[in-house]
């Protein structure tokens, strides 16, 4: 009978620690679409390649949505903003 009652406890605490804000287990990480083999260049005369990565308003789009590296959104924002610089966006 106890070993019943410790099962039924176990389960319950278990279930008690599960929380909305905990990590799950398995994440799955997009890899970045602008890095590997047959990535376009980016450049800053690319202007269809430079949209996909602006918002409609203008705005470059942060790397979480777009799952683009650090490195290469770094490369992004400063071609994005030559391009608006020569007025090509």
């Amino acid at each position: 009978m106890k070993k019943r009652n410790q099962k039924k406890k176990n389960a319950q605490s278990n279930f008690s620690k599960l929380s909305i804000f905990q990590n799950q287990k398995y994440k799955f990480k997009k890899k970045c679409p602008l890095s590997g083999k047959g990535a376009p260049i980016i450049d800053y005369k690319n202007i269809k390649l430079l949209k996909k990565y602006t918002s409609e308003n203008g705005k470059i789009l942060p790397s979480r949505i777009t799952s683009v590296s650090q490195k290469k959104q770094r490369f992004l924002s400063i071609s994005i903003k030559r391009a608006r610089n020569l007025a090509l966006i």
